[in-house]
């Protein structure tokens, strides 16, 4: 793509960064110097806030503990920190959440959450029944700001569309403050959704979720496990890309750049990337969206 083609492309498809979030995940031991490179250079972009994953069964739980309470210590965008009702008893929840909130954390994302291994869930039994209880809670406990799931492919747990949206409707009703999407590839499908919740009475925000495509095989075997349905046009394009990384990060950008710019054009402002711990992809997203200044830009390539 050329220089003049795509910083028209940017002009004209500019937009605050401010609806834009970033989501990381915890890092393995091994991986926390480079974990904390890729948050440097992601925080240059200025999104909103940056959320941090729970992990299956809070499996990730003191992991992600040290990055939520390190992040909220340093300057740069605020933490959102992810909390879940599974394998822990409504006291463990709920001291956690008020450990961070003293902290100084304002923002958190609340999930039911998924058993290990993808099992069918099964509340604790002194535990938080679903993300509704956990909002309630959460909001008792002084949370400022509440984002909470929502699925335009329903969950594999409610594969009915209005049982769906029923719970989403619950969570806003417990004090949601907004809801990121699970990601999907198709646009019409995340405008299709939108346009169900608006027909159900729900007028609440939505934020849509995006995988870029960092390795087709892993978005591939993550959307076999979540539900979300990879389109055949995807894998046509992708998989030929397998041996050949410049052209599947290209190819990436481009397809990731497209669906943006067609919810864009649909009146959608809000965008949680999902950015699996890798900051090359989202910086060049962000670039051709003209989602950040060249300046910041040049701050996140050093």
């Amino acid at each position: 793509m050329s220089n003049s083609v795509s910083q028209a492309n940017r002009s004209q498809t500019a937009h605050l960064m401010p609806h834009v979030s970033f989501e990381v995940f915890p890092p393995a031991p091994k991986a926390e110097e480079r974990f904390w490179t890729t948050v440097s250079r992601l925080r240059a972009l200025r999104p909103a806030y940056m959320s941090v994953t729970y992990g299956a069964g809070g499996s990730t739980k003191d992991r992600g503990d040290r990055v939520v309470r390190r992040m909220v210590r340093e300057p740069g965008p605020e933490p959102a920190a992810h909390l879940t009702c599974v394998g822990a008893s409504r006291t463990e929840t709920d001291a956690i959440a008020t450990g961070w909130i003293e902290a100084g954390v304002r923002r958190f994302v609340a999930l039911r959450g998924d058993m290990p291994d993808m099992q069918a869930f099964e509340p604790h039994p002194e535990g938080y029944g679903g993300a509704a209880d956990l909002v309630a809670a959460l909001k008792r406990h002084g949370a400022e700001h509440v984002s909470v799931g929502a699925y335009p492919e329903p969950h594999p747990d409610f594969r009915c569309e209005d049982s769906d949206l029923d719970h989403l409707r619950g969570k806003f009703a417990a004090g949601a403050d907004n809801a990121i999407t699970q990601y999907v590839f198709e646009p019409e499908t995340f405008l299709r959704y939108r346009d169900r919740m608006r027909s159900a009475g729900i007028e609440r925000p939505l934020i849509v979720g995006l995988m870029p495509i960092f390795d087709f095989a892993k978005v591939r075997s993550f959307s076999a496990k979540c539900g979300a349905v990879v389109p055949a046009w995807l894998e046509a394009r992708f998989a030929p890309l397998a041996d050949r990384p410049d052209a599947h990060h290209e190819a990436a950008v481009e397809t990731a750049v497209s669906f943006c710019r067609r919810l864009q054009g649909e009146g959608v402002d809000g965008f949680h990337v999902y950015t699996i711990n890798r900051a090359d992809l989202t910086i060049d997203i962000c670039r051709e969206m003209g989602w950040a200044s060249e300046e910041r830009l040049a701050e996140a390539a050093a």
